[in-house]
């Protein structure tokens, strides 16, 4: 338990730290934004493929679970983007339109943008801390909180430019770490309930985060001209979990 307790902190801390950061570099130009971007959404596909995906099946020789529960992460994300009106404002850049947005204040529409993502990530990184034999393996938790940190930075400048006072914006950022904690905590909880359900549940999150990293992360950094340093930054965030998780191993 202890583990989860670390992987939660680290989580809500990392964001923290980016959100600080965020106060010294208001405005990233495009270029770095769709960088920035790449970078963590290399980190993401790792984080889902070896961190949860092949684990997955890995513990079990149903492999029909582990794909059932990988479509069914991504058909949840998908649901919630119909449910949930959110804007892409989550990396500085252009919002999405959706019919319900005239309804709601800005600034909502942007903490539940934010909301969308950090709930399922915890949960991604929560689930993975559940091991058939014992073994806590870090690269999800490691993964997440890396790119929670550039993440924290771009989501600062929005809230500024809207109005928000910096007292309460950096609440908002603290609010925005506990809910990647609530999410660490139901995704151990829902992953500890049975080592049956284990693999569907590890398949289920990285499905989450293949489905954000697909439809939201990748798309955004092909759309302003600055598709190859995103692409060589994603390699390079990619590259930086292996390594990370060999060396946790």
């Amino acid at each position: 338990m202890t583990d989860v307790w670390i992987s939660a902190a680290g989580l809500c801390g990392a964001t923290i730290i980016g959100s600080i950061l965020g106060y010294f570099i208001k405005e990233l130009p495009h270029k770095w934004n769709d960088t920035v971007l790449g970078y963590c959404a290399g980190i993401m596909l790792a984080a889902s493929t070896i961190g949860l995906i092949v684990p997955a099946f890995e513990q079990t020789d149903l492999w029909w679970m582990v794909v059932l529960g990988v479509m069914g992460g991504a058909l949840f994300l998908n649901v919630l983007d119909f449910i949930i009106p959110h804007l892409h404002t989550i990396t500085g850049l252009d919002p999405e339109e959706h019919k319900t947005n005239s309804t709601l204040n800005h600034v909502l529409l942007f903490v539940m943008a934010i909301a969308l993502h950090k709930l399922p990530e915890g949960m991604a990184a929560g689930v993975s801390m559940c091991s058939a034999d014992g073994v806590t393996d870090w690269s999800v938790s490691i993964g997440i909180a890396l790119q929670n940190i550039p993440e924290g930075m771009v989501i600062i400048a929005p809230l500024l430019v809207a109005g928000v006072s910096a007292l309460r914006t950096f609440g908002i950022s603290i609010a925005i770490g506990l809910l990647e904690v609530i999410g660490v905590f139901i995704g151990f909880g829902l992953g500890a309930v049975s080592e049956t359900l284990l693999p569907v549940m590890l398949g289920f999150a990285g499905g989450a985060m293949l489905y954000v990293t697909s439809d939201e992360m990748i798309p955004e950094t092909h759309t302003h001209g600055y598709q190859k340093q995103a692409t060589y930054a994603l390699l390079l965030g990619f590259m930086t979990l292996i390594l990370l998780d060999r060396t946790f191993e």
